[in-house]
């Protein structure tokens, strides 16, 4: 058995361990921030979609809740879902988890994606997780996302 990459993300947010639970879990949210809708009852065991918010209803990313255990962990396979209607996902699709940890006043926030199936996924989480995870943190500090979609950022470009 090969080793497959994995990809780590910590950040800090000024926001309890239940408002950083339900940002996570609610489609409102995540349609605010990451432009897409999390669909699911997030109970373990559950299917869960990363549904577009333009109006297509198609789910871009799907999977099952693994972990359910709010505030604190929350985990996920995320895959692709079947080309064709009717045929199975993958056997061994990724796996996100979200630790939620109170930090005195603040969260510890840290995401781990592993099982991640070659350097070309490792690379598209590499920029896609600290986007996410950057937007996440302005709204839940701010009450607005930030003003240019982090993750259409094109790579190797910088403003200035």
């Amino acid at each position: 058995m090969t080793d497959k990459p994995s990809f780590v993300y910590v950040t800090y947010i000024q926001a309890s361990p239940a408002t950083v639970w339900q940002a996570l879990t609610s489609a409102d949210l995540t349609a605010q921030y990451w432009g897409h809708a999390n669909i699911s009852d997030w109970q373990a065991g559950s299917h869960w979609e990363h549904r577009r918010v333009d109006g297509s209803e198609i789910a871009d990313v799907i999977g099952t809740v693994l972990e359910s255990d709010p505030p604190r962990r929350l985990v996920l396979t995320f895959d692709a879902p079947p080309v064709d209607p009717g045929t199975v996902a993958a056997e061994d699709p990724s796996t996100v988890t979200f630790a939620i940890e109170p930090y005195g006043d603040i969260v510890k926030v840290t995401v781990t994606h592993e099982k991640l199936v070659d350097q070309g996924a490792l690379d598209a989480v590499s920029l896609g997780w600290p986007a996410v995870m950057a937007n996440l943190k302005s709204l839940l500090e701010t009450g607005k996302v930030l003003s240019e979609p982090p993750w259409q950022m094109p790579s190797g470009v910088t403003a200035g």
